[in-house]
Order: C-alpha cells, then structure tokens, then sequence
C-alpha cells in the first residue's frame, strides 16, 4: 500500500512539474515581443540620446542599451531593461525609463504615442531639454500611474491629461510648468481616482479650489512651491486617507489650517515658509501617527509645546528658522526614534548637557546652531553616541572640541563655528571621518594654531574647510587634493604663498583676506581661473605683477586683490574673464592707463580701482559697453580730461531703478557632491566713501548705485548727460578741477541720495531745483567759487555750515551771511532757461514728490542703512534624489 502510494505521488509531482513548463512555454509564447510595439520603443530610443548629463540619481544608468533588434540575442521587448508586458496578449503595459541618461526633445509624433496599451510610464530624471509635455499624452487612456518628474518639462501642461481617467499616481513635480488652462480645479474635478498627486514646483497661481476635497482616495499629496495664495476651504477635512501631506513655500492665509487636525492618518507633515504662526500649532496636536514634521521658515513666537513628546513615532522634527523661545521642553529628549532634529536659528535659551542630545541613539542629523543656548560638554566615557552625518553646533558657547567628535567616522558636514573653543586645533581633526566629511567648519573661534600644521589632511572628498575670524599664526597649512573652498580670512597668518597651491586644480573658492601674507603671487595662480569662482586676497602684505588669468576657460566671478602692494599693469587676459561680476584691485601702486577694456565685461556690476596710479584720460567709450555695471570707483588716482559723458550713455544698469525685493550681489558657489547639493552663497563686499566718511560694507544691496570719481585731475564741465543715469544714489565728484555751473538737470537723478562736488572750480549759483531731491542725505558743494542764495527748504533745511564754506559768494542758511537787507524778502525762485514751460515746474516738482513720499522713503531708509549681518550664514539644502516616489528631503 505504501509503495502505490508513493508511486502515485511521484507521478503527480511529474504532472505538476510538467504542466508548469508547458505553461511557461506557452506564456513564453504568449508574451513574445509585438512586432510594431518592438518597432516603436526602437525609434523611441532613437529619438533621444545618452548623456550622462541628462540624469542626477547616482544608481542612473542607460536602461535603453540592453535594448536589441530582432534577431539578435534578448531581441525580444518583453526582456528589455524597463519594459512590462502582458502576461496573456503581450502587449508592452509598463516602460520604466527613469533615470536612463535621455537627452532630446520630445513631441506628439514621438513613437511613444503608439504603446496604447500602456498602464503605467515613467520617464522621471531625464533631459527632454524644454519640451512640452505632447497632448498626444491623452492616447494613453489605459495609464493609471505617470512619472514625469523632475525631467525639463516646461510650458502649460496640456489638456489632455484630464483623458487620463484612470490615473492613481500623477507625478509631475521638479518642472517650471504651468497649470493654468487645464487648472487645478479642472484637474481635481475629472481624475478623481487619484492617490498620488505631486505638483512641487508647478506654477498653480490660484487659491485652493472646493473641488480638491472630491480626491478622498489621495493618500499622498505635494503642493510645494505652487504659487497657491488665499484660504483653504475647509472641507479639505474629507481627505481623510492622507498620509503625506506638503504644502511647503506657499502664500495661503495659515489661519485657515485648522481642518488639518482631522488628518488623523498623517505620518508626514511640511508646512516650511507658508507664514505659519499661532494656533496652527494647536491643529498638530492630534496627528500622533506623524512620523515626519516640518515648520521651518515660518513665525512661530512661542514655546516649544511639550506635547511634541507624545509624538512618539517622530523621525523627523524640523523647527529652524523661526522664533521659538524659552527653554526646550524635557520632551524633546524622549523623542527615541529621531533620527532628524534640527532646531537652528531659533531663541532658545538655557544650559543643556550636550549628552542629552546623544541619549538620543538614533540621531543622524543634529542642527542646534544659532540659539541663545549653551551647550555644557563634558567627557564621555563608555557610552554609545549616535553616528551623526550632519552636526551643527555653531554658535553654542562652547569652550572645547566634544571629545566625542575624535570617533566620529560617518560625518559629513561639521559645524563648529562662533563658539569660543581656544587653543591649537588637536591633531585628531585632520583625520576626522577621513572618508565622508565634506564640509568642516571652524570659524569664529580663538583658534590659535595647529597641533601638526605640515600634516596632509587624510579627508579624501573634503569640499569646504573654513578657519576664517580666527587668530591662526605661522603659515599657510596643508590642504587635502579634494577642496573646493577654503576660507582662512581674518587670521594672523603671514609668509609667502608657494607655488604649491596651485595643485589644487578643483579649487572654487581661495579666500585669504586679512592676512598678513607676503611676497609675490605664484604666477601659475593665474591657471586656476579654469575653476575658481572666488579669489579674494585683500588686505595682505602681496607684491610684485598681477598674475595672468582666463587665458584658457573662466570661470571666475569674483576677483578681490585690494589692500595690498601689488605693482605694474593689470594683464590684458582679464578681458577674457566674461563671467566676472566683482573686480575689486583698489589701493595698490598699479601705474597704468584707464583699462577701458574691462568695458567689454558683459557680467560686471561692481569695479574698484580706488588708490592706484591709473593715468591719462579714459578716451572714447565701446559699444555696449558696461552693460550691467551698477557700482564704479576711480576715486585717488591720476586721470586727466573731461568726465566721460558719452560712456555715460551707454551704462544701462544705471538708468534702471530697480527697488523691489532686498537683494544682496552675491556670487553662487554650491557644489554637489554624490546626493546632497550644499547651496552656499559668496557675498561681495567692498569699502567706498559713503557721504564724506570711508565706510565698509559687508554686504552689497543690489539695487545699489554709485559712481565715485573724485581726487583726480579732471576738469572742464559737469555733463548733462550724467542726468540719464536715473538710478544713481552716490555721486562724488570732489577734490578735480571741474569748471562752470552746476546743471539744473541734477535733480533729475531723483533717487540721489549724496552729492558731493567739494574742492572743484564750480561757478554760479546752486540751482533751486536740488531742492526737490527728497532722498538727499548728505550734500557738500564746499570750497568752489559758487555765488548767489543757498536754496531753501525740504532736505536742504538738515545741512550744515561746511556744506557749503569755502565759497565767498554764497549766501543765505545756514551761513552767516544774508543774501537780503532786513525786512526784505527774496523774490520768487525763478524758472531755469531749460524749464521755460507754463507748467512745468509744477510738473517735475510732483513727480519727485510722489517718488519721494510714495514707497520711495521706505527704500531710501533701506538704502542709507549699513549691514552687518553674521559673518557666516550657511544654507544647507539635502537633494535625495526620488529612488521610488521621487520625494525630495531638504534641510536647511
């Protein structure tokens, strides 16, 4: 019996084994590449080529080139790389090219169109270099997932999407697209089988429409950056199902948020810079199950609540750049799944234990940078510390390195700066997370010196060491082969700089201003102009030649060698530095003639070349010439002839008023290394007489306007085509030889806010229309040969005697000197030969007055006030390129 038995299950198992191959045969059969399908993906692959380029993720790789003709082995499309068929017709219903290197355009005759029987497309992280999405995307009835993100889509996005009744997931974020004509009403109106919407960075430009709460089914839903404005209907509350939700960088009234609290199923939250304050914090309350929660760039003015600690599945908790005060709630520290904390640019305050923080076992990611807190380190002995990859404690009132730092082997960016940690820096720094650190951060400390200063650093992809605001003796240390941006400004360094430094050929930024160093510049300083971006050596002890720079390629934006002894002529090779925005190579012994051919810069706003031996007249201007300079300063130097009146013609940048959003002149120097991009800025700054006193200036408004010729050898008259250049704010003219009147057509620059024309040979009498510079601070027209009466009235009632002594023919206030016997008054100001019309003095004096007292005084303020902000203002943004859902991290 138990032999028939067994011989009865071995012939089962035979059949069994048996019916599977046949039917994976016939499947096989069944699922053999269509002919015009496999003809189609062919010439969609032909549409586009391989640019490495094209894509960021870095598992990317050219999907397409497993793809084969018929007849050759893995012919058939089923197998290929991306491809999905039907399991019983065949047919290709899914192609996955994410990711894939594809550069090229892309219309609605691309042989995409022909796979009708697609359900799912995914074609995120490509290049289609500006295209519009096709319309032809509405033959695609069968879709129910499409992934058109981050891929160079631009334009309106076309009609026919809303075909697309069976879309589930709809991704097309990371695209300058437009959703206008269909809208986002329109859309949440006819794919209502939505679960997946993701919209970051699509231009949406209108309120939240009633009929977004129609898509209950959304479990996931992105909005960032849409340009959505005005309140949230709150139905919104049906979107029960959610579980993401990201409202980020949006201008919506926040006091119409309180629907969230019924988001019961959230595990991830983002509210960054949407102007959130109050009792939003109240809506949170409930979300127990959020795992991930962002408010930064927001208004939060209160305390952190201590009920953040029953949120006890918190990975993440994003609170930076707000106004949270107080003490940090005990809370905090129970948080025992955090991976995340970043709690910088606050006003925190209290004494904590920096082992609270490492109690915390899981935490990567800790920014407690810019608080008014201080952080107590003491010695950790046999305890488990977290493995950190992102650590900030600048500005925590530290005394010494945590020695919990010297075991750290997985770090990547390290932030130590503004504390007040003394002495050498110890030995074990320079081998710190030698395989990961990209960015160190020493700044603004009392760091004296280096405990091994010829050691190589071991770091092999450092990016970013700054020891800047620091009182660093002896010489230039070593530097690993990997920088790209050094910082050692503000020390106490000196000796000469060797010719060594020029073998770091990936080198973006070298900044070593004030310094003490000395003797001539590496002549091969020149070739690094192929990568840098940055060269800032002011204020040193350099001497000898200008090195040649930009033969070959440039990249160069900034270049700032002021304060220094440098001698001889300015290379001609800088001609070719086109991406130049800032050349600053003031107070030096350069004798030369004017380089009128730095004109030909077609990016620079800002040229220096104050204190030098420049000589000779600046001759007839080019064409087009200095067509975005906004800030020019020839002051203490040698030239001769008339103001360059024609050239003045041609400096459009300065004909423009542009006051709007405060802006800084700023160089971008981010750098990406693997997946994280740390988005750094590099501020210009510069020093120029302001208003009679040498001022410096941190940082550069770039609405500024200024022109300082004064303390050379001009002469002849002041030109009236200087009045074209209706965005000037600072015009010095003084200490030349300037002859004839002061031309009425002065007043014409309306945004002027100091004039100064002392020490010149001027005759005749102020004219009265200055009377209508509203914004005019500070005027000085002292020592000339002026005559008649001083205007009267508005900004000219604030100045004083020395405005305007030194000329014997002056009269009226604030002089002594009256201008009429008593009892009598002056007659009616008079009209200037140029303004003989019936109306219009009347005319000119409304239009400076409405420019003056309409938004004007706000800018005027903004525009008179000195900046000092922080030496160091770092952004650090994390780009984790999408792997499945494409979702971006960001920490700021």
């Amino acid at each position: 019996m138990g032999q028939l038995l067994q011989h009865f299950l071995l012939k089962c198992l035979l059949f069994l084994i048996l019916s599977h191959f046949l039917t994976q045969c016939v499947s096989s059969v069944l699922r053999s590449c269509l002919d015009s399908e496999r003809s189609a993906l062919l010439r969609l692959k032909d549409s586009f080529i391989v640019n490495r380029s094209a894509s960021y993720d870095t598992l990317a790789y050219p999907k397409v080139s497993s793809w084969k003709l018929e007849g050759q082995v893995g012919g058939d499309c089923c197998s290929w790389d991306g491809i999905e068929c039907d399991d019983n017709t065949g047919h290709v219903i899914g192609l996955d090219l994410s990711s894939s290197f594809l550069y090229g355009s892309i219309n609605s005759n691309n042989s995409l169109f022909l796979l009708h029987h697609l359900r799912r497309l995914n074609l995120s992280d490509n290049n289609f270099n500006r295209s519009e999405i096709p319309s032809a995307i509405g033959n695609l009835t069968r879709l129910s997932r499409l992934d058109l993100s981050w891929c160079g889509f631009t334009g309106q996005i076309p009609y026919e999407v809303l075909q697309l009744s069976n879309l589930v997931i709809l991704d097309l974020s990371g695209n300058p697209l437009e959703l206008r004509n269909p809208s986002l009403k329109s859309l949440s109106e006819r794919l209502l089988n939505l679960k997946i919407l993701d919209l970051d960075k699509v231009n949406v430009s209108s309120t939240i429409p009633q009929s977004l709460a129609n898509l209950s089914a959304l479990t996931y839903l992105s909005l960032e950056d849409c340009e959505l404005h005005g309140t949230f209907p709150t139905s919104l509350a049906n979107l029960t199902q959610l579980t993401y939700l990201s409202l980020a960088e949006n201008e919506f009234s926040p006091a119409t948020l309180s629907w969230l609290a019924k988001l019961t199923k959230l595990t991830a939250l983002n509210l960054d810079s949407t102007n959130s304050y109050g009792e939003v914090l109240s809506y949170l309350k409930n979300l127990t199950k959020l795992t991930d929660l962002r408010l930064p760039y927001n208004q939060f003015s209160e305390r952190i609540p201590s009920w953040f600690g029953n949120l006890t599945g918190l990975t993440t908790l994003v609170l930076h750049s707000n106004e949270f005060w107080g003490s940090m709630p005990k809370s905090i520290f129970t948080l025992k799944n955090l991976v995340d904390l970043n709690l910088y640019g606050n006003h925190l305050c209290g004494t904590y234990k920096l082992e609270s923080f490492l109690n915390l076992k899981k935490l990567e990611w800790l920014q407690l940078s810019s608080n008014h807190f201080s952080l107590l380190s003491t010695t950790v002995i046999n305890v488990t510390v977290p493995k950190f990859s992102l650590l900030t404690l600048a500005s925590c009132n530290l005394s010494k390195f945590p020695n919990f730092l010297s075991s750290q082997d997985k770090l990547e960016f390290l932030d130590l700066g503004g504390n007040k940690i003394h002495g050498c820096i110890p030995k074990w720094i320079w081998g710190l997370s030698a395989q990961t650190l990209q960015v160190l951060n020493l700044s603004e400390n009392f760091l004296t010196g280096f405990d091994q200063p010829t050691v190589v650093p071991s770091w092999t992809i450092l990016r970013k060491l700054d020891l800047s605001y620091n009182m660093l003796q002896g010489s230039l240390p070593n530097l690993p082969a990997s920088i790209y941006q050094f910082f050692v400004s503000n020390n106490l360094l000196k000796g000469e700089i060797s010719s060594g430094i020029c073998n770091l050929t990936s080198i973006t930024v070298l900044d070593l201003s004030n310094n003490s160093f000395s003797g001539m510049l590496p002549p091969c300083l020149g070739n690094l102009s192929e990568s840098l971006l940055v060269l800032n050596l002011q204020n040193n002890n350099f001497s000898g030649p200008i090195p040649r720079a930009c033969e070959k390629g440039n990249t160069l934006r900034m270049i700032d060698l002021s304060q220094n002894q440098l001698n001889g002529r300015i290379p001609r090779s800088l001609v070719n530095c086109n991406m130049l925005g800032f050349l600053n190579l003031g107070n030096n012994q350069i004798e030369d003639t004017y380089p009128s051919w730095l004109g030909r810069l077609p990016e620079l706003r800002i040229l220096i070349l104050r204190h030098n031996g420049f000589h000779g007249a600046i001759g007839e201007p080019k064409s087009n010439e200095f067509p975005k300079l906004r800030i020019l300063d020839l002051s203490f130097n040698k030239l001769t002839g008339c103001l360059p009146s024609r050239h003045f013609q041609r400096w459009k940048a300065m004909k423009v008023v542009d006051i709007g959003k405060l802006r800084y002149l700023e160089a971008d120097i981010s750098f990406e290394v693997g997946k994280r991009i740390w988005v750094l800025d590099f501020s210009y700054s510069m020093t120029m007489t302001k208003a009679g006193v040498e001022t410096k200036y941190e940082r550069i408004q770039d609405f500024l306007v200024a022109i300082d010729l004064s303390s050379n050898k001009f002469d002849g008259c002041i030109p009236e085509d200087i009045q074209m250049l209706k965005a000037l704010q600072f015009l010095n003219l003084s200490n030349n030889f300037l002859s004839g009147p002061i031309p009425s057509s002065l007043a014409n620059l309306s945004n002027l806010q100091a004039l100064d024309l002392s020490r010149n040979k001027l005759s005749g009498e102020i004219p009265q229309e200055l009377v209508q510079l509203t914004f005019l601070g500070f005027f000085n027209v002292s020592h000339n040969q002026l005559t008649g009466p001083i205007p009267q009235g508005k900004q000219f009632g604030t100045f004083e005697n020395n405005s305007f002594e030194g000329n014997l023919g002056l009269c009226g206030n604030p002089l002594s000197k009256k201008c009429y016997p008593e009892g009598l008054s002056p007659p009616p100001p008079s009209l200037s030969k140029k303004d003989d019309g019936e109306d219009s003095w009347l005319q000119f004096g409304w239009k400076a007055i409405m420019l003056g007292y309409g938004s004007g005084v706000v800018n005027g303020l903004v525009l008179g006030y000195l900046f000092n902000p922080m030496k160091h203002k770092l952004f650090v943004k994390y780009f984790g390129r999408k792997m499945q859902n494409r979702r971006r991290g960001r920490m700021n």
